[in-house]
């Protein structure tokens, strides 16, 4: 954590960040306030060039890797839909070519936007991780760079939209991030330490995608057989080690949410806010209301690290009834 922290570095990389992408909003939301009985902030991920949190490590490892690697021809990767839009983008702004290998059955929206900045789509396996798998070989007998879902550089990329909420609001006592392989919980981890701060971070996951909850409680990874959660960017069951060794160290817990929890959390988002939050930025304030006695009177931001909620789940999710 100590070279993740470096607040000389993560300056560099907002920097670089923000030559391509814009500070997004964080704003305090009354009516979510009233909902949680804490004071809440969202930071809103959402309002991203891809309508998610991950295109700021994409910019700072790909500007990295053409540097490093001028006669690179191409980058492969896995995702569920917001990674592969990160390297969709930034390839296509650095003149690279990118191969997004993402799951059967896939968010069209994701799929379509990410072909929409030029990658080549390449829809294989049942889940995740058998699509990473499929990466792999790929970039292999293709001899192309394989970029993995986590990396310091992703990781000092996201870490600039901490910066910019810690900076924004003073004195937070808990800020919720889901996890979904760990860039963005790590990125707050690593501003927070590089500001010298004392607020509370918090993971949040799926019940159905335990992977990160089971390994936190024991100390080491603990993968699971399935991910089956319409949160699609905390669908992972096998966790990196080097993250989840980040996050053991300065994470305070991880909350898990259930699918119904999130569900609820995604129309109340929109509710409250008139934002579209797809499942796994729709995670954190699912677990706030689980925790909303903890939280009584404090002051809480949450990560809506996306919206690219797939239409006809989203319109499923709005006809549902609210819960009591």
């Amino acid at each position: 954590m100590t070279d993740l922290a470096n607040l000389v570095a993560l300056e560099a990389a907002a920097a670089l960040v923000h030559s391509v992408v814009p500070p997004t909003p964080q704003y305090r939301w009354p009516l979510l306030s009233r909902r949680v009985g804490a004071e809440i902030w969202v930071k809103h991920e959402n309002h991203t060039p891809t309508g998610a949190f991950k295109v700021r490590g994409g910019v700072v490892y790909l500007n990295d890797l053409r540097r490093s690697r001028p006669d690179l021809k191409g980058v492969v990767t896995a995702t569920t839909g917001n990674h592969g839009q990160s390297i969709a983008y930034s390839a296509t702004a650095l003149g690279l070519a990118a191969t997004i290998v993402v799951p059967q059955g896939n968010n069209p929206g994701k799929n379509r936007a990410m072909r929409g900045f030029g990658a080549t789509l390449v829809e294989v396996g049942h889940d995740f991780q058998a699509a990473y798998e499929h990466a792999a070989a790929l970039a292999e007998r293709e001899n192309l760079q394989f970029v993995r879902s986590f990396h310091p550089l992703l990781v000092r990329g996201v870490a600039s939209y901490a910066l910019e909420l810690f900076r924004a609001v003073a004195d937070l006592d808990t800020v919720y991030v889901p996890v979904g392989l760990g860039s963005g919980i790590c990125g707050v981890l690593a501003a927070r330490e590089a500001l010298g701060l004392t607020t509370e971070v918090v993971g949040v996951v799926a019940e159905s995608a335990p992977t990160y909850a089971l390994s936190f409680a024991a100390g080491h990874p603990v993968p699971t057989n399935r991910a089956d959660t319409l949160a699609e960017g905390i669908a992972v069951r096998v966790p990196d080690p080097q993250a989840l060794a980040i996050i053991l160290k300065g994470a305070a817990r991880i909350v898990t949410v259930s699918e119904g929890e999130i569900r609820q959390a995604a129309r109340a988002m929109f509710n409250d806010t008139r934002n579209l939050a797809e499942g796994a930025g729709a995670a954190p304030l699912a677990a706030a209301l689980q925790e909303r006695t903890r939280l009584a009177g404090k002051r809480v931001a949450l990560i809506q690290s996306g919206g690219n909620i797939e239409r006809t789940l989203f319109a499923e999710l709005l006809a549902e009834p609210d819960a009591e």
